[in-house]
This record gives structure tokens, C-alpha cells and sequence, in this order.
């Protein structure tokens, strides 16, 4: 029996071995071919490209500074009796008005000194004159036909003796200057930069009293940027009858504060350090000044209105700048994100993308002006991709700012700008699945 087993089972472990192999050969696996699934497409937001008539604003900056400023000096010497009220640091006075009064008693004393002389030499004029006529008759009655020689006509002594008097007139008006220099007048409307001096100090010629400046205006010191040149036109003394460019100011100091003023003059020559060209710009009536015409009574509420209820503009304030510049025609303006590396956009023309080279003419924070490589009615890509390949086919999820609900493949390629463009129909047609969106970083913008 032993034996017979051994026998046995191996044959019948080779015959079940032989039928499953017979089974598995009689029986191929089977697998289930389904459509080749296509690659998802590139959902991106376009907007339709359109020519302008663009206004071109140029941006730029700059301190104030005052149209004039100086500093006071006495002209003579002495203490200091008189100061007025707006003699502080930040007063407001009006041309004309006394800021600084010096003690006048030495001076007036020298005036009457001086009248005095002026007086003594007038008295020895007269007497002189009454020599001369004395001579002159003396010399006729000695009955002399001949002209009488000046030495006895007392000329040269007649001479001397108004001489004399001019001396005393002169001394009598410098003293009488000298008086009027011991008031230290305005010499126009301003304002007080810095006090120096206070009452009861002494001064002499040299001393700096304060430093003050106008008031009518201030200006502003602007760089223009070389592209921005040729998009302006700027005021040349004699050259131009073009109105003055206008310009908004603005300063975030104290909130957010606005005044207007105009370009006035462009400076001669191009900054060395810089290289750029400057204009000055100026803000007229920046304080109020003719509320400082009116009584103090009124001056308040004046200035109030006059500035609008915002902090007054201050010397060495920094400003941000907009100047109006040229309007250009039928202009091409895009988004600058929608610039990559300075040079090229991405557009969608038959549903898929494609990679155009471009030309700016123009570029601010914001936009840029393209003047080759766009036209109207092109559909540019507005969603950030980076680097991603020409003739990738895209699926466009807003137009111009509007949702798209049909979102198949034949979007973007009949699509046209424009007044009467057709939009799909999002009851006859069902919108699949929203792709992926590509996160890739938008590696382009503002060059």
C-alpha cells in the first residue's frame, strides 16, 4: 500500500495542476477599455482688450519749501524794548507790521544833535551871505569898473559855509535813518521759521533776530522721470503758451490731506546726481493770507474755512504728486500684472494660450501702455500662470469680469469683444466639473 501511494500521488497532484493551467489558458483576463480621459484644462480669467483715449497722470514727490525766505538783522545796535505778538516761532505777520523794536532814546538824542548842528550851520551861512554882500558893495563904492576877485567877494568863505550845512543835513538824516532802523519791519506777508532773539537782548548789526518766510506761496521741488518726458508738456519761460500743467498733492501726515497747484517753471539743467529733469510746482494761498487782512475776530473762523478743516501746510512737509500730463488717442492699456518679466502677456485665441511679445511705451504702479504686440478685441489672460507653454488649452472662467457657466472646450474660440457679442447659454448646455486651478506664482508684473 506504501508503495501504491507513492505512486499514486504524484500523478494525480501533476493532473490537478495540469487542469488549472487548462482553466486559467481557456480563460484570459478581460479589462475594460474606456475613452482616453483628456488632460484637464487651464481655467483662467480674460478680459477684453480696447483702445482709449488715455489721460496720462505722472506720479512724483517732493518737500515743500518757501517761495521766499530770510533772516532778520539789525541794521544798528541796542536792547531789544519791543516784540511783537506773531513774533513766535509759527506767527503769522503782515508786511509792514513792526516784529522787533530796539531802544531809540540814543538815537533820537542824536537826532536832535544833529539838528542842532544843521542849525548852527545854517546861522553861519546867513552871516556868510551877509559878508558877501557887504564885500561886494564895498568893493562898488571904492568905484572899481573891474570884476571883484573872489577872495574879496569871500566866496571860497561863502563856500566852506554851505559846505558846512550839506554836513549837517546829511548827519541829520543818518541819524534820522538810524532811528527809523531801530524798528525792525516785515518786509512782506509771512510767517516765523525760527525765533532767535526775545526782549531785553542785545543786539548789534549781524545779530539774527529769526528766520522767516512768505506766505503767498510755497513750492515744491519735483523729478520727472525721463520716459515721462515726452508725455508732458512743460512750462519753458517764453516757449510755450500751453496752460500750466495741474497737480494734486496729497500727504497721509494727519489722515489724508489734498491741495492743488500748478507746474510753474522747469529748472535748466538735469540733476547730476540723478540725471532726472525737475519742475517746480506751486501751491498758491497755502495759510489763508487774506484772512491776515481782516481783524483777529475774524481770523479765526476765516482760516478754518480757507483750509477746510485740515492741518495747515508745513515747511519740509513730503508730499506725493500727480501731474497731469498729455492725453494720448486710441491707447492700449493693460493691467500690470498681466506683464510677465517686462516683455510678453499670455492671450487666449482659439481656446488655447498663447505667448505675445510686447512693447511698453508707458508704465506707472498700476498699468502699462503697450504700443506693439496687442490690438482691440483680443481676449488677454488676467489669471497670474508664471511659466506656462503656448498652445495649452485653457477654459475660461470669467470674461470681462463676468462668471462664465459654460465652461466647455469650445470656450475662447468664437469668442469676440465687442458690442453684440453672443454669451452662452447656460439652459441649454451643462456646465461639468470646475477644473484645477493652476497655482502656480505669477512670476511676471512690473518690470
Amino acid at each position: 500500500m506504501t508503495n501504491i501511494r507513492k505512486i499514486i500521488l504524484p500523478v494525480a497532484l501533476v493532473a490537478i495542476c495540469a487542469m488549472i493551467v487548462f482553466v486559467i489558458i481557456s480563460n484570459p483576463p478581460t479589462s475594460k477599455r474606456g475613452r482616453p480621459k483628456q488632460a484637464p484644462q487651464l481655467a483662467v480669467d480674460v478680459e477684453t482688450i480696447k483702445s482709449e483715449n488715455y489721460q496720462v497722470n505722472v506720479a512724483s514727490y517732493g518737500t515743500v519749501r518757501p517761495r521766499t525766505q530770510s533772516v532778520l538783522l539789525p541794521q544798528v545796535s541796542g536792547q531789544i524794548t519791543y516784540i511783537s505778538d506773531n513774533f513766535r516761532n509759527g506767527g503769522f505777520f503782515r508786511q509792514g507790521e513792526v516784529l522787533v523794536r530796539i531802544d531809540q532814546r540814543d538815537y533820537l538824542a542824536e537826532i536832535k544833535i544833529a539838528q542842532a548842528n544843521l542849525y548852527s550851520a545854517e546861522q553861519a551861512l546867513i552871516e556868510e551871505q551877509a559878508r558877501v554882500a557887504q564885500a561886494k558893495q564895498d568893493w562898488q563904492r571904492l568905484g572899481n569898473s573891474d570884476q571883484a576877485p573872489e577872495l574879496v567877494l569871500r566866496k571860497p568863505q561863502l563856500l566852506a559855509a554851505e559846505a558846512r550845512v550839506a554836513s549837517a543835513q546829511a548827519t541829520l538824516s543818518r541819524a534820522e535813518l538810524a532811528f527809523e532802523r531801530t524798528e525792525i519791519i516785515a518786509p512782506y506777508t509771512g510767517r516765523v521759521l525760527q525765533q532767535r532773539v526775545d526782549l531785553g537782548q542785545v543786539v548789534s548789526p549781524g545779530t539774527q533776530l529769526a528766520d522767516i518766510y512768505a506766505v503767498d506761496y510755497v513750492e515744491i521741488r519735483l523729478p520727472i522721470r525721463n520716459k515721462d518726458l515726452a508725455y508732458m508738456v512743460l512750462p519753458e519761460q517764453g516757449l510755450s503758451t500751453q496752460p500750466l500743467p495741474t497737480v494734486n498733492f496729497v500727504s497721509d501726515l494727519v489722515g489724508q490731506q489734498r491741495w492743488q497747484g500748478k507746474v510753474v517753471r522747469t529748472e535748466g539743467a538735469f540733476d547730476n546726481a540723478s540725471q532726472q529733469l525737475f519742475v517746480v510746482a506751486q501751491i498758491n494761498d497755502p495759510y489763508g493770507i487774506a484772512v491776515l487782512n481782516q481783524d483777529q475776530s475774524n481770523q479765526q473762523s476765516s482760516h478754518a474755512s480757507q483750509n477746510n478743516g485740515q492741518l495747515p501746510i508745513k515747511i519740509g512737509q513730503y508730499l506725493t504728486a500727480t501731474i497731469a500730463g498729455n492725453k494720448v488717442e486710441d491707447a492700449i492699456i493693460i493691467p500690470n500684472k498681466t506683464v510677465y518679466q517686462g516683455s510678453y502677456v499670455y492671450l487666449v485665441e482659439d481656446g488655447v494660450l498663447k505667448r505675445q511679445t510686447i512693447e511698453i511705451s508707458w508704465q506707472n504702479q498700476e498699468i502699462a501702455m503697450v504700443s506693439k504686440g496687442l490690438s482691440a478685441d483680443q481676449l488677454l489672460v488676467t489669471t497670474p500662470l508664471g511659466q506656462v507653454n503656448s498652445g495649452t488649452r485653457v477654459e475660461i472662467n470669467r470674461l470681462d469680469g463676468i462668471a462664465q457657466t459654460n465652461k466647455g472646450n469650445k470656450r475662447g474660440t468664437n469668442a469676440k469683444a465687442g458690442k453684440g457679442r453672443k454669451r452662452p447659454n447656460a439652459q441649454t448646455e451643462q456646465a461639468p466639473a470646475k477644473p484645477a486651478q493652476l497655482s502656480a506664482k505669477n512670476s511676471g508684473g512690473q518690470s
